[in-house]
């Protein structure tokens, strides 16, 4: 029996005064007024070297900063200044009545307010239960049923301990975005988010839901991991599954390591909310797609463990994006910077590499030019919705000062000064939003905040 648990709030006073004004940067009046209309202000000198670096060119100073790194991450450069996604004053008062679990315990004041404000973004952005990715062309229905919407927000909710609200959005996806033969109901869903919102299940039950929730809609929910169970059977054996890497490149279906990474990881996890004989045949048909995977991964990944380009698929080519060359540094090309941006974090998050091969995921990052501040490079910006896979694979390794440096980064350089509204994209300081807000991105901190104030 789930016990409720005993809850603080906090008046909308106090959330304002967290951290205090050295913590709102520019002062008070960017978080109830969101700082954006000042004028931008000249570019750092330095931003041409960031550009060109092939390490992120903090990191070493900052990994041993301890205790100062919230500090010591904020006088790196100039902060993001833009408008919020939302009214400010809206925000504040859905975050001062956010109830958080009894023994919270964060390590900076700018922590609870990241998670509190991240959390009221959540029944700010869906239509009631119905999921939105963001505002303006994020708001267009075609974004709605992208299922990272519903992986980050459930996943939050569940961490904080709103059980009973992410339990009713879960219910709403899973009835109206999943189609009778377990397809998911959207123009691009990569392989990667069936295993992941199966392993979203999982800890979703696990954390309150129970097992009378989970049996409403165990048979939609067996049809969606007998959709992929048949993508990897179709052959008449276990193969590899071929499919699509993500929204935005679903004309380049392949054979990607992280896509069958998170089938494996969410097939184990749905065999753990099944009955014992379906979860020997799943763990079975997972163990060797695992072995497979490895051994692929390996027979495509160069030998040399100081090699920084680890080729995201198979195959060698794409069907619209044409041959995988190496890039010059690894966000030179569309293909290397999604292999930078998600495909090499997702592996990573999955969980199911042997330390070895995860290290090299890391190293790949750290010296090919994917990382500034700990956030994502993306071309010629940064873009951090799928941040927290990097962060969570991160943390599996026990790389904690890197974590906690990708966090601050995060929250100091691709969410906005005071009103902390987080966007898909943004510009290297001093920062403008480059794409719009979008809630994945939004929930990246609140998702990672629990592991050091929940643990």
């Amino acid at each position: 029996m789930n016990e409720k648990k005993p809850h603080r709030t906090v008046s909308r006073r106090e959330l304002l005064q967290m951290g205090g004004r050295a913590a709102l940067g520019a002062g008070l009046s960017h978080w109830i007024g969101g700082g954006g209309s000042a004028a931008a202000p000249r570019d750092d000198p330095r931003k041409q070297e960031w550009l060109k670096s092939m390490t992120d060119p903090f990191r070493e100073q900052l990994l041993a900063a301890r205790k100062d790194l919230p500090a010591r991450v904020k006088a790196c450069a100039e902060p993001l200044r833009d408008e919020p996604a939302f009214d400010p004053d809206d925000i504040a008062r859905r975050a001062a009545q956010i109830h958080l679990p009894d023994g919270t315990r964060f390590e900076h004041a700018m922590l609870e307010r990241v998670v509190r404000i991240g959390l009221a973004h959540i029944d700010a952005t869906f239509q009631g239960d119905h999921p939105k990715y963001g505002i303006e062309k994020y708001m267009w229905a075609k974004c709605d049923g992208f299922p990272p919407i519903i992986i980050s927000a459930v996943d939050a909710l569940s961490l904080w301990g709103n059980i009973e609200r992410a339990k009713q959005l879960m219910s709403y996806w899973v009835q109206t975005f999943i189609y009778r033969d377990g397809s998911i109901q959207f123009q691009g869903p990569s392989l990667s988010e069936y295993g992941q919102l199966l392993t979203t299940v999982r800890s979703l039950v696990e954390r309150g839901a129970g097992h009378e929730w989970l049996d409403r809609h165990r048979r939609i929910l067996d049809t969606m991991a007998g959709y992929i169970v048949g993508l990897a059977t179709a052959a008449g054996k276990v193969t590899l599954l071929a499919g699509v890497p993500e929204d935005d490149r679903r004309h380049d279906p392949a054979t990607y390591f992280h896509n069958n990474a998170w089938v494996v990881r969410g097939l184990r996890d749905w065999g753990k909310l099944s009955s014992a004989a379906e979860a020997k045949r799943l763990n079975r048909l997972a163990d060797e797609l695992h072995d497979q995977l490895l051994q692929a991964i390996r027979d495509v990944w160069p030998d040399d463990p100081n090699d920084w380009w680890l080729p995201p698929t198979v195959e060698t080519s794409l069907p619209k994006g044409g041959k995988i060359e190496r890039p010059a540094y690894v966000t030179e090309s569309v293909i290397s910077s999604y292999t930078n941006y998600r495909y090499w974090p997702e592996l990573l998050s999955s969980g199911v590499l042997p330390r070895s091969l995860a290290e090299r995921i890391v190293f790949a990052r750290l010296n090919g030019g994917g990382q500034f501040l700990g956030m994502t490079r993306y071309r010629g910006f940064l873009d951090d919705w799928p941040l927290y896979n990097w962060l969570d694979g991160l943390w599996q390794l026990g790389r904690y000062d890197d974590f906690r440096l990708s966090l601050w980064g995060h929250i100091y350089y691709s969410q906005a000064e005071g009103h902390l509204t987080a966007y898909e994209g943004v510009h290297f300081p001093p920062g403008r939003k480059a794409s719009p807000y979008c809630l994945p991105c939004q929930l990246v901190a609140v998702r990672a905040a629990a592991k050091l104030a929940l643990a």
